[in-house]
């Protein structure tokens, strides 16, 4: 038995990035928990997916399970880069940190002690959290006249600033990040939803997307026909 049950309050995130490392069980229940709860989540099934993921993406906090057989030793040959080491929560059966991952080297830890209490694990990751301070306002990607504020997970455009839902963001920053670069709907699908959905979900998506950041001229986001989708400035229409 992993978690003791609760009914605790999840309204507690605000859109920060979470990875959670962990075998099915853990890692779905956490999963569904920090969604509830207003994180983005990511997931790993061992410690060295988790050490490739970091290294590739900027999250704000790491969960990890310590009871994965890979952990131990985890981190001596690849690290995640210097340059963003995100705080750690540690899932342990242990009631010290005297023997956990010393040579993991990540930026803040804590630990909270199995079987897992949903109130504890939220309050813990909270405190994490605001332990390594709000990220500088503005400091997502950008083109052109186009903003993404990774902090109020919203947008501007020249001066107006305008609100995202969740996938509209997830979108937006995908598209930003690869900007002058075709995305397939499965790879869109996949980064937004973690699988590619029907219903011609990613055209509804853009759709809405575009309504919001191309009320001002130029144009920014474009669909090249068969193929996908592209952010930046184009000579013609599409």
């Amino acid at each position: 038995m992993y978690v003791i049950g609760e009914r605790p309050a999840l309204a507690r995130g605000s859109g920060q990035h979470v990875l959670v490392v962990g075998g099915p069980e853990v890692a779905e229940l956490l999963a569904t928990t920090l969604e509830l709860a207003g994180y983005r989540v990511s997931v790993a099934g061992t410690g060295a997916e988790a050490l490739t993921r970091a290294a590739e993406h900027r999250y704000d906090l790491v969960v990890l399970d310590t009871a994965l057989p890979d952990v131990p030793g985890l981190g001596r040959e690849r690290r995640p880069p210097a340059t963003h080491r995100p705080p750690v929560l540690l899932l342990t059966a242990y009631d010290t940190l005297d023997s956990l991952l010393p040579e993991l080297g990540l930026g803040e830890r804590d630990y909270v002690t199995k079987p897992l209490r949903i109130a504890e694990v939220l309050a813990r990751v909270q405190v994490l959290l605001r332990a390594a301070g709000p990220r500088r306002r503005h400091d997502g990607p950008r083109h052109d006249d186009l903003l993404l504020d990774d902090t109020l997970c919203r947008a501007r455009r020249g001066t107006r600033t305008f609100d995202l839902t969740p996938a509209e963001y997830r979108l937006l920053r995908h598209l930003l990040v690869n900007a002058r670069r075709v995305l397939t709907k499965e790879q869109i699908g996949r980064y937004v939803w973690g699988e590619l959905r029907g219903d011609n979900a990613v055209e509804q998506l853009v759709s809405r997307l575009r309504r919001k950041v191309d009320q001002d001229a130029p144009t920014l986001i474009h669909t090249r026909r068969g193929f996908g989708y592209w952010l930046g400035r184009a000579e013609s229409q599409d």
